[in-house]
């Protein structure tokens, strides 16, 4: 169990979802931890799947995954990234675990015949979570978000535990709400009614707030911060003015400005170690949002866009995030842009109706990404955008589904194998480029989905002479995994031939971690089975990334030169006419 003397933040969402708490708990982690008190963040989401890994990503947006193989809310990945370093499996909890974990111990007779129910036997299983991570980490305070927003049903019994945690050590204990103040287009004023409200819900459940982080469009001033703590019973200077930002880094900078970090450890009864040092974490916001840089266009032909009139770009807020953080060490500045892979595949219909015009503009990108995915849907899209970046030699780079697909496409049309597919489309493919693992096999007839896929950290050796090899200098990586199917060994010896490389194995040699070609074929056409953007860092690129910007932007300057002698060419003939 957790030392005596451990403190937490609980850390809760008021008025509406979305309102920031995962930044918040990512920024005071970042904060405290550079003030010299080792942290450890705990993400509590209450649904009940047991895990994030069999939700839709258009709905819930990207699984993150641990080192461990834990399938996580996407909010782990912020607090990975703020904090630099990888978490653990005890650092997540869903209503799912709780449940699971409480159940089992019964039909295991862990309770000696008693009756179980929520209180006290649920919310003791909570405590017993957030107390042993506070003990697996060693840390000194643990910051602990509560999913959802107060009020909602499902989170009540998370609520109730912090709120027992509170009773017992009150010396220990603080609570952070993030909540949202609007201002209507009809008022031109910034209302605090919806804040005063869901403080008063959260007293429902005998819990007071200690500070509030007032989320909203424009600064919190006097006037409102003065309203907030006469009725929400919070000191002025315990509510915290957090107004939109261009980028999510920018906001421990804004918070240390509020000296939240000081306020919270002399809440806890707690000195600063240290003044704490974002120096570099601010070089690197400075370069991330230098509007100045040299732009580089990237294009992310996916398929998990399609949420109403909405493009949804959080199912893949790793890939966005990886993209950024090699540009800013570039000193680029990184233009995304989606491109829907279901408009590319209408190319593929008889004539090439409707989608011609979608599959030529992938011409005006200086880099072209295929992410990971699952299905049928949209897949044909995407083949013929890898088969556009191979032939016309943009730099590409695919990831996980990326890979596999852009081996089918070389088979397809390199080797000669027109019906080369993955058995997870056409399960008696001809040509099997892509087939589900052997021990992966029981598992799908069994229908069991959840948390039975090659997840998490698996170590691979590349070969000299690669473009991979040169990215990481060095001969063994460990990189993170999320599927269930592989490129088929019987095919390896074949695409080798036909001049595929796969400059990345499995230390015994027979699963492919990596394929590329030459550099002599293609400036960069690189596809990875696992996932880099997941330990991509701000102040710590992942190198495939930063190789793959490096080749956009050598495109880019290719494709201005060429502009350019294309221009005097033109100027030299209108003078002779």
């Amino acid at each position: 169990m957790a030392r005596d003397g451990h403190k937490y933040i609980f850390v809760l969402g008021g008025v509406m979802s979305g309102v920031g708490k995962g930044v918040a708990v990512s920024s005071i982690g970042l904060i405290l931890e550079q003030s010299g008190h080792p942290v450890n963040l705990v993400k509590i989401d209450p649904y009940l799947n047991v895990d994030a890994g069999t939700m839709n990503p258009t709905e819930h947006g990207e699984v993150f995954v641990l080192k461990s193989g834990l399938e996580t809310d996407q909010d782990m990945g912020n607090y990975e990234r703020f904090l630099g370093r990888d978490l653990t499996n005890d650092d997540y909890m869903t209503s799912g675990m709780v449940y699971q974990a409480v159940i089992n111990r019964e039909r295991a007779l862990g309770y000696g015949g008693k009756c179980v129910e929520a209180i006290p036997h649920i919310r003791d299983e909570i405590i017993r979570r957030i107390e042993a991570a506070a003990s697996y980490n060693g840390s000194r305070i643990s910051v602990i978000e509560i999913g959802g927003t107060i009020g909602d049903f499902q989170n009540a019994l998370f609520i109730e535990a912090a709120r027992v945690l509170k009773m017992q050590r009150p010396e220990d204990v603080l609570f952070v709400m993030v909540s949202y103040l609007p201002t209507p287009g009809t008022l031109g004023e910034m209302k605090t009614k919806p804040t005063q409200t869901a403080v008063r819900d959260l007293n429902s459940y005998g819990v007071q707030p200690d500070f509030i982080i007032a989320r909203s469009k424009e600064p919190v001033d006097e006037k409102r911060k003065e309203k907030l703590a006469i009725w929400c019973n919070v000191r002025k200077d315990h509510v915290i003015s957090a107004p939109d930002i261009k980028s999510i880094y920018e906001a421990p900078l804004n918070f240390e400005k509020d000296k939240i970090g000081e306020m919270l450890l002399e809440a806890l009864h707690l000195n600063s170690a240290k003044k704490p040092n974002l120096s570099k974490w601010s070089k690197f916001v400075k370069a991330a949002m230098n509007k100045t840089a040299p732009e580089v266009s990237i294009a992310i032909v996916g398929k998990y866009f399609d949420t109403g009139d909405f493009v949804l770009s959080d199912a893949y807020l790793s890939v966005i995030e990886a993209i950024k953080f090699s540009a800013a060490a570039l000193g680029q500045r990184a233009k995304i842009s989606w491109v829907n892979s279901k408009d590319i595949e209408k190319a593929c219909l008889p004539a090439g109706r409707g989608g011609a015009k979608a599959l030529a503009a992938l011409a005006g990108y200086h880099g072209i990404i295929v992410p990971g995915g699952f299905g049928e849907s949209g897949i044909e899209g995407k083949i013929r955008a890898i088969q556009y970046a191979r032939e016309h030699k943009i730099p590409y780079f695919g990831l996980c589904y990326g890979m596999q697909l852009m081996v089918i496409e070389y088979a397809r049309h390199v080797l000669g194998l027109k019906r080369a597919h993955t058995t997870e489309i056409q399960k008696n493919s001809e040509d099997p480029i892509v087939d589900v693992m052997l021990e992966q096999k029981k598992h799908l007839a069994d229908n069991k989905y959840g948390g039975t896929m090659r997840l998490g950290s698996y170590p691979a050796y590349l070969k000299k002479g690669t473009m991979a090899r040169a990215a990481y200098k060095k001969e063994l990586i460990e990189e993170r995994h999320r599927h269930r199917y592989e490129i088929n060994p019987a095919y390896v010896k074949k695409l080798e031939a036909a001049g595929l490389v796969f400059s990345g194995t499995s230390p015994d040699g027979v699963l492919m971690e990596i394929a590329e070609l030459p550099r002599a074929e293609h400036p960069f056409m690189l596809g990875t089975q696992f996932h880099p953007e997941l330990q991509a860092r701000p102040l710590a690129p992942h190198p495939l990334f930063t190789e793959f910007l490096k080749a956009a932007v050598a495109q880019k300057k290719k494709k201005h030169l060429v502009s350019a002698v294309v221009r005097k060419a033109v100027g030299r003939l209108a003078r002779k006419k």
